[in-house]
């Protein structure tokens, strides 16, 4: 086949746009179908997401890294899911706690929720560098309440814990929904002045956390430290709280002339 042959000039463009996406775009024909290699890493990609959802979260391994971070032996507590499956079919359960009195009530400004959530191979992977970015960037600021490990659980587990543990402000990271580009992709909401009730307007989300190709620790870390700054400020997170991370970034690169609007 002739390089300048129309077919050799169109994978020319869709391999160079592959390059700035995960997602599966160009992906040719064979016939009436998909060419056999598209259709198995289709296949291998789906694979991948079930496995990451069903996949138990290794507790005690998981722990001992945790602990490693410094502070303090994490406390692992479960959601009133009693199996992976009813987890699934009632997310309901995974928003109420089976027991928090392991926790012990203090002063805390952040307290740091670990969750399986629907990707326990995400908290696996990404869990324990992420926490200790996080510890790193914050602790010299805010007292850190010892981690909290939640099996079964939905976002909204972090904050009965919360309020268990006596913290103004949680850091819940949760293993993200699987999605056919990204297995293993770890998520961050923050909740200022957290307890039962609260509802999704009342959080921040840090998504797609998964290096190399994804966000990184440290940028998240410095986003999640300039969303806690702004909700104490603020009083409250949620819709009201904006990442303004960036912004400095932005207006030094525009020679710092240029106002940055919401």
């Amino acid at each position: 086949m002739s390089e300048n042959s129309p077919h050799t000039q169109s994978a020319d463009f869709w391999d160079e746009l592959r390059l700035s996406t995960q997602a599966r775009i160009g992906l040719g024909r064979a016939g009436d179908s998909l060419p056999t290699q598209r259709v198995l890493e289709f296949r291998s990609a789906h694979a991948a997401a079930r496995d990451a959802v069903h996949m138990p979260l290794e507790t005690d391994a998981f722990a001992a890294e945790i602990e490693r971070v410094g502070i303090g032996a994490p406390i692992t507590v479960t959601s009133q899911a009693n199996s992976r499956a009813e987890y699934l079919r009632r997310p309901d359960l995974g928003r109420v706690p089976e027991d928090l009195s392991a926790i012990s009530a203090g002063e805390f400004d952040l307290g740091f929720v670990l969750s399986d959530g629907l990707s326990p191979r995400a908290l696996m992977d990404h869990g324990a560098p992420m926490l200790e970015a996080l510890v790193s960037e914050l602790s010299q600021t805010y007292t850190c309440a010892p981690p909290v490990i939640a099996t079964q659980a939905r976002v909204a587990l972090g904050d009965h814990i919360a309020a268990a543990m006596g913290v103004r402000t949680v850091v819940v990271l949760i293993g993200e929904r699987p999605g056919l580009s990204v297995a293993d992709s770890l998520g961050i909401y923050l909740t200022h002045l957290p307890g039962p009730g609260n509802s999704d307007a009342d959080r921040n989300c840090i998504s797609n956390i998964h290096p190399p190709d994804g966000l990184g620790y440290r940028q998240s870390a410095k986003i999640v430290a300039g969303l806690v700054a702004g909700a104490r400020r603020l009083g409250r997170s949620g819709v009201a709280l904006k990442d303004t991370s960036r912004a400095d970034t932005l207006d030094a690169s525009a020679g710092g002339n240029t106002p940055i609007r919401g």
